[in-house]
């Protein structure tokens, strides 16, 4: 006799019986390797050191804006005008002929467009495998769709070894140094 019924493997053959298997269980670093993740672990990671070099840091509602992390750094210079520093931050964790390649541009309709000084003034990229943070004012790369960085390793020097924990640039006016 038959049972009538929605019961697992009714009229089903025996490969089709068998219970499908549980996906496995992702760890964190797994999870972390997707690029949405990543960029999610890295603009944290941001805000955690610019809180740590004693930035005031806010974040934009949503994923509207260009940038990811407002900072305020009025309040670490005495005497200081106020104003807001607009970062995007960005990411990378493989080396390819031996330097990091970071995307420094969105994309609109496939085609990469670089950022513009209306959207951003800083963009920061983590080099996540050495923990290194690499700040630019966005008028040093100005027109750039993408910038590569320097293991630390690495004895020949590299052109953006000075943005390499450049903290002190958001601090300043417009990101220059000035004498």
């Amino acid at each position: 006799m038959r049972r009538k019924g929605p019961f697992p493997g009714r009229n089903q053959r025996p490969a089709q019986a068998l219970p499908i298997p549980a996906a496995p269980k992702q760890t964190p670093f797994e999870r972390e390797r997707t690029t949405k993740r990543r960029g999610e672990i890295s603009e944290l990671a941001f805000a955690l050191a610019a809180a740590r070099q004693g930035f005031g840091i806010s974040r934009p509602y949503g994923d509207s804006e260009r940038y990811d992390i407002i900072l305020d750094p009025s309040h670490l210079e005495p005497n200081a005008h106020p104003r807001l520093v607009r970062v995007q931050v960005k990411s990378s964790t493989q080396l390819q002929y031996g330097l990091y390649r970071v995307n420094a541009h969105r994309c609109i309709n496939g085609r990469a467009v670089p950022y513009t000084l209306a959207e951003i003034d800083f963009f920061a990229a983590y080099v996540i495998p050495e923990d290194s943070w690499f700040i630019f004012p966005l008028t040093h790369i100005l027109g750039a769709t993408a910038v590569t960085l320097s293991p630390k390793r690495r004895r020949k020097p590299h052109i953006n070894n000075p943005y390499r924990e450049a903290w002190h640039l958001l601090r300043q006016p417009d990101g220059l140094e000035f004498a």
